[in-house]
């Protein structure tokens, strides 16, 4: 073990400071990012956990957060005339005014709600996977609706109550887990009671489309064949793309991009302020057992880079307290209906940056060792 580690593990405590900087700087950015990206996942359950293995998008929007994703209805018949495809299904959603019934002594709740549309059928291409059949059996009533259960607080409903929606009356008839949405509620029913709800009276415009292929493997092969074909009509993407694309769309958000310039700049100065002085402290308190190496000979470029050392490996442990924060933190907002969504590339360049603060943190507090004097030994 060397003199750095050896130097950490025994005196944990002079650099619990430090690795605790680390930890939040690395948290502030990460939740930030993982926290945004959870509201896409969360907005889009139904996309994401459907059957389809591509998505058909209008040419200038190839996301679905905040954009038009309505197409001509002529475009559907096109998509058939791949080979691979054997299913082409509209996913129809739209926004609207939700009032419940309240009971004696219960507050009227009026608010604004996306309802999206499904088909019952087992197996239909638009019913998500982790749909029970008690859900699918549920929507097949005509005027059911389903919503998310932590949903059921803001909408002010219990299972088998009576609400308004688009002015039309339905009946909740149960629940699901894992929709939540932050942003607004989200309202599930059947593709029958859309129409009987009449949100959307447009026939002429129908979309976004979801696609079933013979071989999901091939997704991205059929995608380049419909794009080729598509002569500017509409846009192919994968389930992947589509994510992507509204991963990106959202964290583009000018007031999103602020933020996240803002808590980058926070974690920044929170990791070197705290960091450098924490490993100033901490080789100022050993600064007589750094002049004992000197007086046995040893070079100042060496005590350097036990300095430079030591910093590293705080960076190390400030990732693994990152880490241990963030799992922590994924708990408390998946309670409230947020779950944090941590990709690979920003979870990469946090640690990239935790390592860099930690090193530059050291070549800030190395300055201290012009103290560790030989003679000082004698006093």
């Amino acid at each position: 073990m060397s003199l750095a580690l050896s130097t950490l593990v025994y005196e944990w405590r002079r650099y619990l400071a430090a690795i605790i900087a680390l930890a939040f700087s690395g948290l502030l950015v990460l939740a930030t990012v993982g926290m945004f990206t959870g509201i896409v996942h969360s907005v889009l359950a139904t996309t994401e956990r459907s059957r389809a293995d591509l998505f058909i998008m209008p040419v200038n929007a190839p996301q679905m957060i905040d954009s038009n994703t309505s197409l001509p209805a002529r475009v559907q018949p096109l998509i058939y005339l791949n080979p691979e495809v054997v299913d082409v299904e509209s996913l129809n959603g739209d926004g609207t005014t939700w009032v419940n019934v309240p009971a004696p002594g219960q507050k009227q709740v009026r608010t604004f709600v996306q309802v999206w549309s499904i088909d019952t059928e087992p197996g239909a291409l638009t019913l998500p996977v982790d749909y029970p059949d008690s859900v699918r059996l549920a929507l097949s009533e005509p005027g059911a609706a389903v919503v998310d259960v932590s949903d059921l607080a803001r909408l002010g409903v219990q299972v088998g109550d009576t609400a308004s929606l688009n002015g039309h009356t339905v009946h909740i008839r149960a629940v699901l887990h894992n929709y939540q949405n932050v942003n607004q509620p989200t309202v599930v029913v059947s593709r029958q009671t859309m129409r009987m709800l009449k949100i959307e009276t447009d026939d002429s415009r129908i979309g976004p489309l979801m696609v079933k292929i013979r071989d999901p493997s091939r997704a991205a092969q059929v995608t380049d064949a419909l794009n080729a074909a598509s002569h500017g009509a509409y846009l192919a993407l994968t389930k992947a793309q589509l994510g992507a694309n509204d991963e990106k769309a959202l964290l583009s958000e000018q007031i999103i991009g602020v933020l996240l310039i803002f808590f980058v700049v926070l974690a920044v100065g929170i990791g070197i302020g705290i960091t450098s002085q924490t490993l100033r402290g901490a080789i100022l308190s050993n600064i007589r057992e750094f002049a004992s190496l000197r007086a046995l000979g040893i070079s100042m470029g060496s005590l350097r880079l036990v300095v430079m050392e030591l910093s590293f490996w705080v960076g190390i442990a400030g990732l693994f307290a990152t880490a241990l924060l963030t799992w922590l933190v994924s708990f408390g907002t998946s309670a409230i209906g947020l779950p944090l969504v941590i990709r690979a590339q920003p979870a990469g360049l946090v640690c990239a940056m935790l390592m860099i603060l930690a090193v530059v943190s050291g070549a800030m507090a190395m300055g201290i060792l012009k103290k560790s004097q030989p003679a000082d030994l004698l006093r």
